[in-house]
């Protein structure tokens, strides 16, 4: 069956009422069918949902809860101290944003969480990083709080163990495709790896449907690697009948989701899929997504097998980096 085909009974199909869930054990194999059946499993997903749990995805939890250790100390910081590395005084949209500072939907008053964001870094980092140096709009030094020595390593620690994550998954979404295993291989040497570490504040008293903690939006990378907190129920996903399901923490996985850079790769055969976080849980809430796509000068063009005449392209072809960089300016104003 063509994707294009495949795509248009998963468009006919019920919407759907839960997210599936997907094992890694075998992401390292080499064995060509058992392979293939993973990326069967994936590509289920990526047409019906959008949105996927993985399992035995190999990030430990020691490296996880060091990293939320270290975020929940950098939060706990004062808000003067948080603020001296503000985002809006960087060109790269590197750093920390305070409650209400972002708005990912127009038609909301802003978002309740407090961010902080930062790029590709070695661990042990040197001055002529190529990576760093080729980030599109995002280009240039991240910026670390002096008064929590431990937030760099810990956070940086798991942005590397979910960057090494999303590469393994590059190749199972290109069989998905039906392309060879290597298609992104090229378009992927300077890969966009942006990581957001979130805070949620308790939203109490009266409530206002315009004030969540993240707006209904899409991603605008290829897929997002998303840690949430245990626990705690925050993340919505919104089917086609435009009802939100809840995506509720598992155990032992991450969530998986796509983007607008998948979604006009594939014409929308590969489903980026509306959501949002609200928490009502009266606590605080963590959560650290890694969003994961293609080096910034790479055109976001319709692979030839997701068109045909009764499903032409749908979108402007543009540059990965031109893309970002306009969702970044709607976000946060600047």
């Amino acid at each position: 069956m063509s994707l294009v085909h495949a795509a248009h009974e998963a468009e006919a199909a019920e919407a759907f009422r839960n997210i599936p869930i997907v094992d890694l054990k075998d992401i390292d194999s080499s064995n060509p069918v058992v392979r293939a059946a993973l990326a069967d499993e994936i590509r289920d997903a990526c047409m019906n949902v959008g949105f996927l749990y993985v399992t035995n995805h190999g990030i430990t939890d020691t490296i996880i809860q060091n990293a939320l250790t270290a975020s929940k100390s950098f939060f706990s910081l004062p808000l003067e101290k948080k603020l001296e590395l503000d985002m809006t005084k960087t060109a790269n949209f590197k750093g920390y944003n305070p409650v209400l500072s972002s708005n990912n939907n127009p038609e909301n008053n802003g978002d309740m969480h407090e961010g902080f964001e930062f790029g590709w870094e070695e661990i042990d980092a040197r001055p002529d990083d190529e990576k760093r140096a080729n980030d599109g709009v995002m280009a240039g030094a991240n910026v670390w709080p002096s008064d929590c020595l431990e937030f760099r390593e810990s956070v940086l620690t798991y942005y590397h163990a979910a960057v090494n994550l999303g590469r393994k998954l590059f190749p199972l979404f290109a069989l998905a495709l039906n392309l060879p295993e290597n298609f992104f291989d090229d378009k992927t040497k300077n890969a966009a790896a942006l990581m957001r570490v979130l805070h949620y504040p308790p939203q109490t008293g009266p409530v206002d449907d315009r004030v969540i903690g993240i707006g209904a939006h899409t991603d605008w990378e290829c897929f997002t690697i998303l840690w949430q907190e245990p626990e705690i129920q925050a993340l919505q996903v919104l089917n086609k009948q435009n009802k939100w399901i809840d995506a509720p923490p598992i155990p032992g996985t991450l969530v998986v989701n796509l983007g607008d850079q998948f979604a006009r790769w594939t014409n929308d055969v590969f489903k980026s899929t509306v959501h949002r976080a609200v928490n009502r849980s009266g606590v605080r809430r963590y959560s650290i997504p890694l969003f994961f796509g293609t080096d910034y000068h790479v055109r976001l063009e319709p692979i030839p097998s997701c068109v045909s005449p009764d499903r032409p392209p749908k979108y402007e072809v543009v540059t990965a980096g031109e893309y970002v960089k306009e969702r970044l300016k709607a976000t946060y104003g600047h």
